[in-house]
């Protein structure tokens, strides 16, 4: 049998995907993920399952989507398949219109991933004809749509009370890590006694990262921010540090492969996700960062989102901002840094954690959710 899995991102941080694709291996899938490439896409390291970057006129904006759209639907007419699995809305036109027109309903198995509430983004937040035009075309394909998985509880929610579709939740766990080595801190220029504020991901608008810098200002720890990732405010606040003063007190590590990030996340004594109360997306979100935290066995410091306040809360594995003044930032981040026995209290209650909220549970959800799809198709 053979899925083509579709995502508009170049491959190389998608752990999500990355998990599906694995899963569909293991269920006896031959699998193609498919994205693009982008002008600074790092080389694609070896996976269990193969892969295709298509190479695009154009990176951004409605033409960006459009030509996405049409040459992955043309790339899907030359391919055989018995599964095609689409990532958020943006890849959801060429795959439904392709199943419609060119499986019978006995060989149609779609598998609708929804990453985020993806009309909640801040990026569409106060644009109105684009987000009309994506709610548009959510409206005419959605209802229509028999599998479908969300990240959390809350975007499952948010999709069903719009449009009725049943929506099963799989969460962005990661996978139960075990032996990991942590890379050298002091070869990322770390002294030996400094402690580790690690924000990773994304480096996006409105993810907390400008107030964290100017946090430094006023922390009393002998502690230095580490940013792992880009994005679009990644050049921007490269410069930041210097602007506010605290250069030397802020590292940024650039883009790093998923399978290299491992090494670095556990060096950390507290991993951040401070994203800001702008949309939905936002609100509802459960990151990938924050559940990589959890599994490396790093403190948290996170926005008051219910996602993840539950964990936290549940779990008492960090502290949780009121504000986004970076004063109150740096007194939270002293306070997990300075209290001993309360971050012995955390780095306790994370191995409990990190031991439920790993892929090897939430996988068997994403099983049972393929193999009723599966019962549709014919095996080569």
């Amino acid at each position: 049998m053979r899925a083509i899995v579709s995502v508009t991102n170049d491959l190389t941080t998608d752990q999500r995907v990355d998990r599906t694709c694995n899963t569909l291996v293991k269920l006896g899938y031959d699998v193609l993920l498919v994205g693009r490439k982008r002008k600074y896409s790092l080389p694609l390291l070896h996976r269990n399952y193969r892969m295709r970057r298509m190479q695009l006129l154009f990176n951004k904006g409605p033409l960006f989507y459009a030509e996405y759209n049409i040459r992955l639907f043309l790339f899907l007419l030359f391919k055989r398949k018995d599964m095609l699995v689409s990532n958020d809305l943006d890849t959801l036109p060429a795959n439904y219109f392709f199943s419609m027109i060119h499986l019978s309903k006995s060989r149609r198995c779609l598998l609708h991933d929804c990453h985020e509430y993806f009309r909640g983004v801040p990026e569409l937040v106060g644009r109105k004809t684009t987000t009309r035009i994506w709610k548009g075309i959510e409206d005419f394909i959605f209802p229509k749509l028999t599998c479908v998985v969300a990240v959390n509880h809350s975007v499952a929610e948010l999709y069903h009370q719009e449009y009725g579709v049943p929506v099963t939740v799989i969460r962005n766990v990661p996978y139960r890590r075990t032996g990991t080595i942590p890379i050298d801190k002091q070869s990322l220029g770390i002294k030996p006694d400094q402690r580790v504020i690690l924000y990773q991901g994304a480096v996006n608008v409105e993810r907390g990262i400008e107030e964290t810098i100017l946090a430094m200002r006023y922390i009393r720890s002998n502690a230095i921010l580490v940013i792992a990732g880009i994005g679009d405010r990644y050049k921007l606040l490269t410069k930041y540090p210097r602007e506010q003063g605290v250069e030397g007190k802020v590292i940024f590590l650039g883009q790093i492969p998923f399978q290299k990030l491992h090494s670095y996340t556990p060096i950390a004594d507290i991993g951040i996700s401070l994203e800001k109360d702008v949309s939905l997306n936002y609100h509802y979100s459960l990151p990938n960062k924050f559940l990589d935290y959890i599994q490396a066995g790093v403190p948290v410091l996170i926005s008051p989102f219910p996602e993840m306040k539950t964990i936290v809360d549940h779990y008492f594995i960090g502290e949780i901002i009121e504000n986004h003044d970076p004063k109150h930032i740096a007194e939270k981040i002293d306070t997990m840094l300075m209290d001993c026995n309360r971050y012995d209290m955390y780095k306790e209650n994370l191995r409990l954690a990190a031991d439920e909220l790993c892929w090897e549970n939430e996988e068997e959800k994403l099983i049972r959710v393929i193999a009723n799809q599966g019962t549709l198709s014919t095996p080569d």
